[in-house]
């Protein structure tokens, strides 16, 4: 691989040491991972990206069954600005390497009495389909849209890049978090403004898609949703693995290596730093910098669980609370899409039934799932005349429920392929061509997810910005965390948005 034109140094932070000199791995080649690696190697650092699985993507693996593409999540992309900056920082052109497709509605939200809601982004729209609900909510929704306007203000575009540190960092962020009254849960905010149950379901779900209870989890989640408005919801032509590729493809054109079946087991500390890491094949891979996109509790108690510092963080962030995880079933069918992109389907119980996704000691009897149709945008992922489909249900981790799921998981199928074929999609079962499931015990053991969590801490106001796990170790001054386990949290955007705050911090030379 020959190496490209480097961004020019003048572009590093103010007193950068030269980056030419420094040799960084990255381990693991999720999204925050290859966002990390890519910045890294366009200012000109050495970069190696080692990921254990055989090809990159992490969470967002891909798999190819009988014709069909699944890609494993995530499935929804909300800031493609983000995406862009991190291809802009290489000298380069998103638009170059994937395309990104519009996707309306952006959700079709639908309830087992039948009622339905298409969350497009036209406020005409939207507001007449409110006013059919409730006329009064129309002026409750407009409130509700400029407080989340205000939310993604202070704590996307304000503070999402930038790492906190120390905790002065979070003193200096209190005022703006006291005024958005950042200790209301994320419902408790939306039913402030807006009085209908189902709109309150349609505009707090939100928080779930990065493992957040909307009762429980701060109100600056809201955010959420003005980021939708705001830059709308994308797919990637292809499938999301296609921007995996496209984001790998960009990291080996700059000359950075990428290194699959490289399972890393320890990383090796000598007088208080990381020298490198070592793999389960015996590999060694020396640097000046290691950032790690694995688990953060797997990072800690595993690949440094010989130092000290690793039992010790190991240990206080095993007594922190994990998000929920997920169930997971891929499926092809042998008839061509009928149904919206995307589609929240809502169970007969909001509320209750959350509290027993995120405390619950078993699976609840009713579930609600979310149903992904990505043939319906983009033919090519499935068989002429047919669909691939994706739906997830969220379920208590298995720190929660100890359930063995692989005598639960078929029969979990089972129920939840049947709930589908009664309710939204007629002929399933004499149409179905292929199904793989995905379950709380795949994410433990293949993503090293502690207790299956889905999308590492729990996002609540005790466990965000300055305290969640730091982009920079507290102790280590040249080990580096960056995706959902670290500031700013989980969700594409989010584990973007690590990626160009821990890279600031290693281009910076901070603690190097």
């Amino acid at each position: 691989m020959s190496a490209l034109p480097q961004a020019p140094t003048a572009d590093l932070p103010r007193g950068g040491l030269d980056p030419a000199a420094r040799r960084a791995i990255v381990i693991g080649a999720g999204f925050g991972g290859l966002a990390l690696a890519i910045r890294l190697q366009a200012a000109g650092v050495r970069t190696v990206l080692l990921e254990g699985r055989d090809k990159p993507g992490g969470r967002a693996y891909v798999y190819h069954d009988d014709g069909f593409t699944f890609d494993a999540g995530p499935t929804v992309i909300t800031d493609p600005s983000c995406l862009e900056a991190v291809f802009n920082a290489a000298g380069r052109e998103l638009s170059d390497y994937v395309e990104l497709m519009p996707v309306s509605p952006f959700y079709r939200l639908a309830w087992e009495d039948g009622s339905q809601f298409d969350y497009v982004n036209d406020q005409a729209e939207l507001e007449r389909q409110i006013h059919l609900r409730n006329p009064d909510d129309v002026a409750g929704y407009r409130r509700f849209l400029a407080y989340s306007n205000a939310v993604l203000e202070e704590g996307y575009v304000k503070l999402g890049t930038v790492p906190f540190l120390s905790f002065r960092d979070m003193v200096r962020a209190g005022p703006a978090l006291a005024r958005l009254q950042a200790w209301r849960s994320v419902y408790g905010m939306v039913a402030r403004f807006v009085k209908d149950e189902k709109l309150r379901q349609a505009f707090s779900f939100h928080s779930l898609l990065v493992g957040g209870n909307p009762f429980g989890t701060s109100s600056i989640y809201t955010l959420i949703h003005a980021l939708e408005r705001r830059w709308g919801v994308w797919f990637p032509r292809g499938g999301t693995g296609a921007l995996v590729a496209g984001m790998a493809r960009l990291f080996t054109d700059l000359g950075g290596e990428l290194v699959c079946h490289a399972e890393v087991t320890a990383i090796d500390v000598a007088q208080g730093r990381a020298t490198g890491v070592r793999l389960a094949d015996g590999r060694t891979f020396a640097a000046d910098m290691v950032a790690s996109n694995a688990d953060v509790v797997h990072t800690y108690a595993k690949l440094l669980g010989a130092t000290d510092r690793g039992q010790r963080e190991a240990r206080r962030l095993r007594s922190k609370r994990f998000s929920m995880s997920l169930f997971v079933v891929h499926f092809g069918l042998r008839q061509p899409p009928t149904l919206p992109h995307h589609m929240v389907c809502f169970g007969p119980r909001y509320r209750a039934l959350i509290n027993e996704i995120f405390g619950g000691q078993s699976l609840s009897e009713d579930f609600s799932l979310y149903l992904h149709s990505p043939s319906t945008s983009d033919p090519s992922l499935a068989p002429p005349g047919c669909s691939a489909h994706y739906v997830l249900a969220p379920v208590p981790h298995l720190g929660n429920a100890a359930i063995d799921w692989s005598v639960e998981g078929p029969r979990y199928r089972d129920r939840i392929l049947d709930y589908l074929e009664a309710r939204y999609l007629p002929g399933l079962r004499a149409n179905l061509v292929t199904s793989r499931i995905f379950t709380p015990a795949d994410f433990q053991t293949e993503l090293h997810a502690h207790l299956g969590s889905a999308f590492s801490l729990e996002p609540s106001l005790q466990q965000s910005a300055w305290f969640r796990p730091h982009n920079r170790d507290d102790e280590i001054p040249n080990l580096y965390i960056v995706g959902a386990g670290t500031h700013p949290g989980a969700g594409l955007p989010g584990v973007i948005g690590s990626a160009k705050a821990t890279a600031g911090l290693m281009l910076a030379g901070e603690g190097a």
